[in-house]
């Protein structure tokens, strides 16, 4: 963040400016964010850049002075509508949970939403329908990397008490997406690893974004550089 951003974000709280306010209607600091985003579908594509990188940059300020987008109402968080197009809202999606994000509702907990179980929804609807390889391949590699990201947020991932897919609904890549769903409940179930452990420790660390920036620098061996990482060769910055 610029220091211009951290004065505006300053002079803001000052002037008595509350992150966490709602209005009459309903709506929090984050609703403009996400009719924004709402109108970069379909849109001209250098339009749409540069409403994402307002966006991008009002998070940020927001997030650092204590918004917290992961919130319900689901259609009032910022978090729900990213992991709900998270191969469209990758870079922001991807800011929000390296940035300490709750990839559940931070209110109820998964029982009201669930970011694997809105991740998988969404892979099987979309998977269902299209038969391009290059676009299966790309929605497959986001959401394989959406899924690590959260559950290297948290030492047991927090899945809802019934959370199971439909694999059948899955006309192309079923076997893939049911391959990533049981090695999911499988972590959930199995006494977690020594080195998943310290995963989760040294990334949290290192919050907040860029994260896997953070770990290019650090002075270790390659091997556990590459281990540490998330979504390999990707420094996080795409299309911000």
């Amino acid at each position: 963040m610029s220091d211009n951003d951290q004065w505006l974000g300053a002079a803001v709280q000052r002037r008595g400016a509350d992150v966490k306010a709602t209005t009459k209607d309903g709506d929090t600091v984050f609703t403009c964010i996400i009719f924004l985003l709402g109108e970069t579908v379909g849109g001209d594509k250098e339009e749409g850049r540069m409403i994402n990188r307002f966006c991008f940059r009002v998070t940020q300020l927001l997030m650092a002075h204590g918004a917290d987008p992961s919130e319900c109402p689901a259609h009032e968080s910022l978090t729900h509508i990213c992991l709900k197009s998270f191969k469209l809202h990758f870079p922001l999606l991807r800011f929000l949970l390296e940035s300490g994000a709750s990839y559940n509702c931070s209110l109820h907990g998964p029982s009201c939403w669930s970011g694997f179980h809105i991740v998988f929804e969404r892979l099987c609807s979309h998977l269902s329908s299209s038969e391009d390889d290059s676009f299966s391949a790309d929605l497959l590699q986001k959401a394989e990397t959406v899924l690590e990201l959260m559950v290297a947020s948290s030492q047991i991932p927090k899945l809802p008490s019934d959370f199971d897919i439909n694999s059948t609904s899955c006309r192309f890549q079923g076997e893939k997406i049911k391959a990533l769903f049981y090695s999911l409940k499988q972590l959930q179930h199995s006494p977690q690893a020594l080195k998943h452990l310290c995963r989760v420790y040294i990334r949290q660390r290192l919050k907040p974004w860029p994260v896997d920036v953070k770990i290019k620098a650090l002075p270790l061996p390659d091997r556990l550089k590459w281990y540490l990482l998330i979504d390999h060769g990707n420094s996080g910055e795409e299309d911000i």
